[in-house]
C-alpha cells in the first residue's frame, strides 16, 4: 500500500467587489458539492507564488500578477472517499485583462478536463449549504 503525503499547494482568490471567482466540484462519495478557488500543486523548485501565476495560466490561459499571501491552512480532509492532507498557501491576485472581471463563467483546463470557473457571492456562500474550501478559507476572506 502506497503511503499518503502531505501536498503543497497553491490557491489563487480573484475578488470583484463581494465576489470571488471559483470552481464548483462535487465528491460522489458525500453526494455533495463545494466551491474551491483555482490552483494547484506545487512543484519542487517553484515557489508558491510562482506556482499560483503558473496554475492560472495553465487552467485559464491567462495571465494575473500581484500575488499576495493572505494566508496558509492547513487542510485534512476526505474527497471520493480518500483522505488528503494539504499545506495550502492562499493568494490574493489581480488579473492583467480586466475584462475578465465581467466575464460570468470562465472555461478552464485541467489536464483532458474542461471545468467552468464562475463568481460567487461572499455573502452568499455564508449561507449556502455548498461550502467553500477548504475550511477557514471563508473567514480568511473575510476578516479585517
Amino acid at each position: 500500500m502506497a503511503k499518503s503525503k502531505i501536498r503543497a499547494i497553491a490557491l489563487c482568490v480573484f475578488r470583484h467587489g463581494d465576489r470571488i471567482l471559483v470552481h464548483k466540484e462535487y465528491d460522489r462519495v458525500k453526494d455533495q458539492a463545494f466551491y474551491r478557488p483555482l490552483g494547484g500543486g506545487i512543484d519542487f523548485g517553484e515557489s508558491s507564488q510562482e506556482t499560483a501565476i503558473r496554475e492560472i495560466r495553465e487552467e485559464l490561459g491567462v495571465e494575473s500578477e500581484q500575488m499576495v499571501l493572505l494566508g496558509v491552512i492547513e487542510n485534512r480532509f476526505e474527497f471520493n472517499g480518500k483522505p488528503g492532507h494539504e499545506i495550502v498557501f492562499i493568494y490574493d491576485g489581480v488579473f492583467i485583462d480586466k475584462t475578465l472581471y465581467d466575464t460570468p463563467v470562465l472555461v478552464g483546463h485541467e489536464g483532458d478536463q474542461s471545468f467552468d470557473a464562475i463568481w460567487i457571492d461572499l455573502k452568499q456562500v455564508a449561507q449556502e449549504t455548498i461550502p467553500l474550501y477548504p475550511p477557514g478559507l471563508l473567514a480568511l476572506l473575510t476578516s479585517g
